[in-house]
């Protein structure tokens, strides 16, 4: 039996055991499906085998309405940072609640929390919204009015929202992705209008010489480009030497802009990001996800130049819900009083737990791949080679799936859809729980090789 054979083989055994486990969250979905679309909240949680419902989280800990409590390293695909219930972000939010929960109205916190934003990733002006999505959609709204320009680059197998202009070529099928080199824009569904998708130019990642040439072969028309600066849609790419500062300068050369979608890398992989991590300081910087310390959040920051054009109302930057007092307060309290020095170094002491653990296990049971991670992100990277959403497709999908399987039905709650995603690790985790899930990559690890 071949080694993707026998993985299929594993996946089957290891999905029936997940739905036993997990007989109450199908039973739940089912009788949901009449008023939530699919028996979810989010197409995103309708991941194979079924969806899990989660009953409450503690310290490093979730507990689903079966009752089986599980090591998360999901962190709410990367919210996490903080844990369950905090007692900080418990007590900033419930200090808050008593004041009063939404004015449409700033207060205090707002400027505090901008402040501190402007000192980790070097950007010196701030605006909050409720959403990555919303973040990626002011900043593609900002370089457009700046320079007139209608065209954006977006980088080929990314993900920054669900606004039009982005969701393009997010997970193009091979058939219609075109060229590796020149990747033709593939709308990612049809709600998509094609003359918007028509604005958004696609490139490989790592690519200068890509983004190089569609600047050049659309003189004055391209008003900048997003991309993450470490690569997440498709399991986790770091950029090329060089690769980042080189971009900026191109860019600029030709009067365009440079946006780092910071969603899932900012606060995660250093205390400033990625930003700070390869010391390159873009245009304009999004966040979400771990800034609000598992409140819905958003911030978008940027130069004096482009953040004026909100101050003129030349672009209007708006939101009934912008700068909520409890999404403030949560910031501050996350920002403060729990992504401190000591987090970050407790997320590199559980990090190299899991990096050394998990590698020595692929060398041990010669199994293909690598593991890459920064900060509280990582992923196992069942694969030779990862560079850009090409390599991604040449990677068989079994891999991510049986590990996801694998952990999950041993205790550790991994974000889904396998391949695509990272662990998230929290200052809550312990040792313990880094150990945890090194087990049970080697229970797969075993499985695979005493067939």
């Amino acid at each position: 039996m071949s080694e993707l054979a026998r993985l299929d083989a594993m996946i089957a055994e290891q999905e029936k055991l997940f739905l036993r486990r997990t007989g109450k969250s199908q039973e739940i979905r089912n009788e949901c499906a009449d008023v939530l679309p699919g028996g979810v909240a989010s197409n995103w949680q309708d991941a194979p085998p079924g969806a899990v419902w989660i009953s409450h989280g503690a310290g490093s800990r979730v507990i689903d309405v079966d009752g089986t409590s599980y090591v998360d390293l999901h962190g709410g695909f990367g919210v996490g940072l903080v844990g369950h219930a905090h007692p900080a972000i418990v007590a900033a939010v419930s200090d808050r609640v008593r004041k009063g929960t939404h004015f449409a109205q700033p207060t205090e916190d707002a400027i505090i929390v901008a402040r501190e934003l402007a000192r980790r990733f070097g950007l010196p002006m701030w605006r909050f919204g409720n959403s990555g999505t919303e973040a990626t959609m002011d900043a593609v709204h900002l370089m457009r009015v700046a320079t007139g320009r209608m065209k954006i680059i977006k980088v080929e197998g990314t993900y920054h929202g669900h606004h039009d202009s982005v969701q393009v070529s997010v997970y193009p099928p091979a058939e219609q992705a075109g060229p590796p080199t020149r990747p033709n824009s593939v709308r990612h569904s049809k709600s998509v209008p094609p003359q918007i998708a028509d604005l958004t130019i696609v490139v490989p990642f790592g690519d200068l010489d890509a983004v190089e040439r569609v600047l050049a072969e659309n003189p004055g028309e391209i008003a900048g480009m997003i991309l993450e600066p470490v690569m997440m849609n498709i399991g986790l790419i770091p950029p090329p030497d060089g690769y980042l500062a080189g971009l900026r300068q191109v860019l600029h050369l030709h009067g365009a802009y440079l946006t780092f979608d910071e969603v899932k890398t900012g606060l995660a992989v250093a205390p400033g990001g990625a930003t700070e991590l390869w010391d390159v300081t873009p245009d304009l910087v999004c966040l979400a996800k771990a800034l609000g310390g598992g409140v819905p959040c958003g911030a978008v920051g940027g130069t004096r130049e482009l953040m004026g054009l909100i101050a003129s109302g030349a672009y209007e930057q708006v939101g009934t819900f912008n700068g909520n007092p409890l999404t403030m307060a949560a910031a501050r309290a996350t920002l403060f009083e729990v992504l401190d020095a000591d987090a970050y170094r407790r997320f590199a002491r559980l990090r190299a737990i899991m990096t050394e653990g998990a590698a020595e296990i692929l060398k041990r049971y010669e199994l293909p791949g690598y593991v890459q991670a920064f900060g509280a992100k990582g992923a196992v990277i069942f694969h030779d080679r990862l560079r850009d959403y090409r390599d991604f497709l040449a990677y068989p999908d079994q891999w991510g799936h049986a590990h996801w399987l694998y952990q999950h039905n041993g205790g550790v709650f991994l974000p889904p859809w396998g391949k695509c995603e990272q662990w998230t690790i929290s200052v809550q985790h312990s040792e313990d729980d880094a150990r945890a899930f090194v087990s049970n990559l080697e229970r797969l690890a075993q499985d695979l090789r005493e067939s």
